[in-house]
């Protein structure tokens, strides 16, 4: 393998150190641009170098000013891969000045932002008949009252713009059981005059009707990788991110998804979620990641390919060789499980037996690699400090 033409990864968020491993153990010089350089996932020993750079707090134009500096410093045209939804549309926004002096997949005019914003998402599977989450999109307090007078609870409140939602209430979806819930719960998130909040109906079945597809698609949307996984664990629980996640074939979701990307003639990393409704027999689309995913690295293969990798090999020129699924194999985020196991063991009867015993085919985990080991050392110290601080608040309230 070729592995001179280097990568920069902006915005790495809490993964982005799994990219940096993928790459590095090739031999890829990989660069790394966040807020804070101190961040558990920027201590991994396969970062080249680090740059502080505060993406959220750049004008676009300033932005492209320095990543265009930073290519040229780096040289050799290298890769560039945004590791959130933001990092996406600001690549897809400024695409022409930016390809001046790095490689990355271009997306057609406007399909990274429809794909970014559940609303345009949603309507796009609807246009291509590919099954979603039966959602509504109230525009003020009075269409969610009318909602409520037909509506079967639970329902999942969710923001339309999750990124922005969170910024401003910390959360980026609530589960609702009733009606009054619902509307204390709309005025408190809803963004007066600019709508962000949508009704989304609640799948049962907990976590493990969750499945995932990771894949990467080619200049002409042709699937040139893709797996499918499933999860076991969530944290926030039930509607947050996999915490324990296990790789299972279904058919199913990567046909769905294959047709829908062919359909947009969508190109580059995806990271998509469905649920199973076991009302209609269906697995419904509920968000789609443009991009590389948190969970990429549940979904390697039997050559050791997953979508870091493919997508270095096709924008360098080089073959993708696919292996097999590897049916079984388990991947874990430490710190996060541990906070999920409560809900688990209260709502599933989960004993610390079973948690223990379901880390069985575990292959790989977020922060903890052997040839790796500052970056889990750093989450470990954060995960004291939080446990520390859980603490001391449930012995202040006691008193």
């Amino acid at each position: 393998m070729n592995a001179s033409v280097p990568v920069v990864v902006i915005t790495p968020g809490d993964y982005g150190h799994q990219i940096a491993r993928s790459l590095g153990r090739l031999g890829v010089s990989v660069y790394g641009l966040d807020a804070d350089t101190r961040s558990p996932t920027m201590r991994s020993r396969y970062w080249r170098e680090t740059f502080i750079w505060k993406f959220d707090e750049a004008k676009p134009k300033e932005a492209v000013g320095s990543l265009l500096q930073l290519g040229r410093k780096i040289g050799s045209r290298p890769i560039l891969i945004p590791a959130i939804d933001s990092g996406c549309t600001f690549v897809a926004d400024y695409a022409e000045e930016l390809n001046q002096q790095f490689l990355f997949p271009n997306q057609p005019a406007g399909l990274t932002r429809s794909l970014s914003n559940k609303q345009q998402m949603y309507y796009l599977c609807k246009k291509h008949s590919i099954p979603a989450a039966e959602t509504f999109f109230p525009q003020c307090r009075g269409d969610v009252v009318e909602f409520m007078k037909d509506a079967t609870f639970p329902i999942m409140l969710k923001g339309i713009d999750t990124l922005a939602l969170q910024r401003r209430t910390g959360v980026k979806m609530v589960v609702v059981h009733d009606a009054e819930t619902l509307l204390n719960l709309y005025d408190q998130m809803e963004t007066p005059g600019s709508p962000n909040v949508m009704l989304q109906e609640y799948f049962s079945g907990g976590s493990q009707t969750s499945w995932m597809f990771n894949g990467y698609f080619d200049d002409e949307s042709n699937c040139l990788f893709g797996l499918t996984a499933k999860m076991i664990r969530q944290y926030r629980p039930y509607a947050g991110r996999t915490t324990l996640g296990v790789c299972v074939a279904n058919n199913t979701v990567a046909r769905q998804t294959k047709e829908f990307m062919k359909a947009v003639s969508y190109r580059g990393a995806l990271d998509i979620g469905y649920r199973y409704s076991e009302r209609t027999g269906q697995y419904k689309m509920i968000d789609v990641n443009p991009r590389i995913g948190a969970t990429f690295r549940l979904l390697v293969d039997t050559n050791g390919m997953d979508v870091a990798r493919a997508l270095y090999l096709d924008l360098t020129d080089q073959p993708i060789v696919p292996g097999r699924l590897r049916e079984g194999r388990k991947w874990v985020v430490e710190d996060l499980d541990i906070f999920a196991w409560p809900t688990y063991r209260r709502n599933e009867k989960l004993t610390v037996w079973d948690w223990i015993c379901s880390y069985r085919g575990v292959q790989e985990a977020m922060w903890f690699a052997s040839d790796d080991l500052v970056p889990f050392i750093a989450m470990g110290w954060r995960l004291i400090r939080q446990l520390w601080k859980k603490l001391t608040t449930f012995f202040a309230l006691g008193r």
